[in-house]
């Protein structure tokens, strides 16, 4: 599937096989998720995507269909999923794990073609790929590469969260969803606020303790903060938008943690200040940016899931097929429906 033009309807069309690049393979795609990434690169508002007519979709999963020369690692047939930001391998910031902000990254559906096609080439294959457990559905896995990867980096070695702690997510999407569950799964104390009476459902079936319908709340941190008895440990935004990145700072309690998660588009942000910063000063606040997890640290997160502990599975509320996908992604702009979609082949 792809696109002509930013904001044009997507359609299915035929185009070549993709070739294992060398030190590279090509995957065929198994399931690959549908997200607000994704909508976000179909209206523009991602610089990456440089070249039209572009193949979206960024999370998924798969067998390998080729090998490249030089791949010493992986095998025809092996179940993987990779993360959606793929390093170089080589440089400072590959080298000491943290390929999530590579200076030469690529991202499938980004930077190149993406995976809502049935192959999708990944360079760089023995430091990208990761091995798929056997007890992970593909449905499941399809969201491992963006949103629930993100989630848990966020929430384990970002947010540091620890068993106790008051934990307040703003935006209760797929990655809000994964929040509430992975820091529940944690031990701490978790609100989870949205306007959405079913993704609030959803949050507290995976762990919150309390939730806040936001739906024209004019002063939800305090709602918030007298809810805790002074606001919150750690402060996630996992929506994207002035006004929650707003409202999860003034949640905090003195020397609390915030974490940015969800994108803000810079046109939506180049004339407004999106942080009060005299809170920041004044509460010794910190305000910490997360951007996806390496492949490096999806081992401790797949322990958790093979252990039961974590289930990403349960976020899954909607399959469809590929040929569904085009009307599927120009509706995430008024998504209502909780939870996740995934496409499957």
């Amino acid at each position: 599937m792809q696109y002509d033009a930013f904001g044009e309807l997507p359609y299915l069309t035929e185009l070549p096989d993709p070739i294992a690049p060398a030190n590279g393979v090509v995957i065929a795609v198994a399931a690959t998720g549908l997200c607000r990434s994704d909508w976000h690169g179909w209206q523009g508002h991602d610089s990456d995507i440089r070249a039209l007519p572009h193949v979206p979709g960024h999370e998924f999963a798969g067998t390998i269909a080729q090998v490249g020369d030089g791949v010493t690692l992986w095998k025809i047939g092996d179940r993987v999923t990779v993360p959606f930001v793929c390093g170089c391998g080589t440089c400072n910031e590959c080298r000491s794990g943290n390929a999530q902000v590579c200076a030469a990254q690529w991202q499938p559906g980004f930077n190149g073609p993406g995976s809502f096609a049935q192959f999708v080439a990944i360079p760089n294959a023995d430091f990208n790929v990761v091995a798929l457990p056997d007890d992970v559905t593909m449905a499941a896995a399809a969201g491992l590469g963006c949103r629930f990867a993100t989630a848990f980096r966020a929430v384990t070695l970002i947010g540091r969260v620890q068993p106790g702690e008051q934990v307040a997510v703003f935006g209760c999407g797929g990655v809000g969803l994964a929040v509430v569950m992975i820091a529940a799964a944690l031990g701490a104390e978790v609100t989870a606020v949205d306007i959405s009476t079913a993704a609030l459902d959803m949050a507290t079936e995976f762990g919150a303790r309390y939730v806040v319908n936001s739906a024209g709340e004019q002063v939800i941190e305090q709602t918030i903060r007298e809810l805790l008895n002074g606001g919150a440990d750690v402060t996630l935004d996992a929506l994207g938008s002035i006004e929650t990145t707003r409202a999860a700072v003034a949640t905090l309690k003195p020397r609390g943690r915030h974490v940015q998660v969800g994108l803000l588009p810079p046109a939506e942000i180049s004339d407004r200040a999106t942080v009060p910063m005299h809170l920041v000063i004044g509460r010794e606040l910190q305000i910490l940016g997360s951007h996806g997890m390496s492949a490096r640290d999806y081992p401790a997160m797949l322990e958790m899931i093979a252990a039961g502990t974590l289930n990403p599975q349960h976020l899954v509320t909607n399959t469809l097929g590929l040929a569904e996908a085009a009307a599927a992604l120009a509706g995430l702009g008024n998504a209502t429906n909780p939870g996740v979609s995934v496409i499957t082949f």
